[in-house]
């Protein structure tokens, strides 16, 4: 039997976990440490750390790995399987497993290495994307990948849909790689490090639109930031995020209102809200928000 540990945190990494378990045993599952929630002083536990209670799976939350050295050397390691962890993992850590460290990456290795490749890809008006299954070494995302698998961006995507999709890919995959690992049967490839593109972390500011744009770009954001931090615009010193949009082919100065349904206009055509929600309250469609706003047709927003 080998020795498996899994180390991940976020929602994304959960339907991996499971399918692993199914099929393997998993000696320990390793999180980032409980949070304190925006509100209040609650410790929120990671998606991961919640969905290993429910497995029975033994679960260790170092604030750093390296303190669990000893730990990991005792296991006698043959594989880690690593999603979205949240933390760097030293040479001296990567050397006690014998198959390495699998680390599955939500992009077509080498494009969009690091931290927001989901997001990465919608913001840029990709129309494909997909998961890389690469060998860990002390760079970002820059080992060796043994396969990759891709699946179409819809224009209805956004990045918590695609996060979904991403996922339950992986899920379905990752039974075969580690056989094939396991096996000595897969094959690695060094990624082209001259094709490699970067997906820096985003900044809640990148969420704040600009009118001149394209329209297309303008829907681009709102559905890359989705759900956090968002497309937004301010009008009277009130934050407003829209959730949901569609394009339209009508056209006037930029930033104006130019229907009774909420239709603004772009540097190039103009977006239709479906979705939007004012700071500080529930988000709410077109329809019902309109009943009690002052967004009305003929204002003009501004692109400050």
């Amino acid at each position: 039997m080998s020795n498996i540990v899994f180390m991940g945190t976020p929602q994304f990494a959960v339907p991996i976990l499971k399918k692993i378990n199914q099929k393997y045993k998993i000696n320990c599952v390793f999180t980032q440490p409980p949070s304190k929630s925006n509100r209040g002083q609650k410790f929120t536990k990671s998606p991961i750390h919640s969905c290993a209670e429910e497995l029975n799976l033994e679960i260790k939350t170092p604030k750093k790995i390296d303190e669990e050295f000893e730990y990991l050397k005792g296991l006698n390691l043959d594989l880690v399987i690593v999603v979205a962890y949240g933390q760097l993992i030293s040479k001296k850590i990567l050397d006690l497993s014998k198959k390495g460290f699998l680390n599955i990456h939500a992009s077509l290795l080498p494009k969009w290495r690091g931290a927001a490749p989901i997001q990465r890809s919608i913001l840029n008006n990709e129309k494909k994307t997909g998961i890389s299954f690469m060998k860990i070494d002390e760079k970002l995302d820059t080992g060796p990948v043994c396969n990759k698998y891709s699946i179409d961006i819809l224009d209805q995507d956004n990045a918590e849909t695609l996060s979904q999709k991403l996922s339950n890919l992986s899920a379905n995959k990752i039974s075969e790689n580690i056989k094939n690992i396991l096996n000595d049967q897969a094959v690695f490839e060094d990624q082209d490090d001259n094709l490699a593109t970067y997906a820096k972390k985003i900044n809640k500011d990148e969420g704040q639109i600009n009118w001149r744009k394209d329209a297309n770009l303008i829907i681009a954001k709102i559905n890359g930031l989705y759900p956090q931090p968002g497309g937004w615009f301010k009008y009277e010193n009130n934050r407003y995020k829209i959730l949901k949009a569609t394009l339209s082919e009508n056209n006037k100065e930029p930033g104006e209102i130019i229907g009774n349904d909420l239709t603004i206009s772009c540097g190039n055509n103009s977006i239709k809200v479906i979705k939007i929600q004012r700071e500080g309250k529930k988000p709410q469609f077109t329809k019902d928000f309109l009943l009690g706003s002052r967004l009305k047709k003929g204002i003009i927003l501004n692109n400050d």
